[in-house]
């Protein structure tokens, strides 16, 4: 299927890309990449373009993600913040290290639900998926999980419980 939509694009076309463009289509390549070792994928000869564009991408950290971060550091969870992997995705918090990460998902991680428990966006899902291939273990603390908390302990408890999946 990619190879047949993406074959006929050449390197003068990335000119007729924004960067927004550029940007999804390294997740496709990055996909590609890890799901299908054993062949070529039809737009290799711009894959740097592809990754500068994912790279420009500027994280715009939260409030709820400064305040996972501080309860992280309480419970001495040491991690980098907003750490960029060497194929240029931002996680919120990492020890790249074990390559472990929490990813603080707020409400546009989510599809919009009717009274139900929302569920993960396709972007989060993807992020997630090509992150594990890599070799990541990712927690993620769901904005509706972490606002229910009221105090220090509560959150500090939390990150234990979901912590013990490293």
């Amino acid at each position: 299927f990619f190879v047949a939509l993406l074959s006929p694009v050449s390197i003068e076309d990335q000119n007729y890309f924004i960067s927004e463009q550029l940007s999804q289509l390294y997740l496709v390549s990055l996909h590609f990449q890890l799901e299908f070792p054993d062949q070529s994928f039809p737009l290799a000869h711009m894959q740097s373009e592809f990754l500068t564009a994912f790279k420009r991408q500027e994280p715009t950290p939260s409030q709820l993600q400064h305040s996972v971060a501080a309860a992280l550091n309480r419970i001495g969870w040491n991690h980098f913040f907003e750490y960029v992997t060497p194929e240029g995705f931002s996680l919120d918090m990492a020890q790249p290290e074990t390559k472990s990460a929490i990813e603080v998902d707020g409400p546009f991680h989510y599809l919009k639900c009717n009274g139900k428990r929302p569920s993960e966006n396709g972007r989060t899902k993807l992020k997630s998926r090509l992150l594990s291939k890599l070799g990541w273990t990712i927690v993620h603390v769901p904005y509706f999980e972490w606002n229910a908390l009221f105090d220090a302990a509560a959150q500090d408890t939390y990150l234990l419980t979901k912590l013990r999946s490293f």
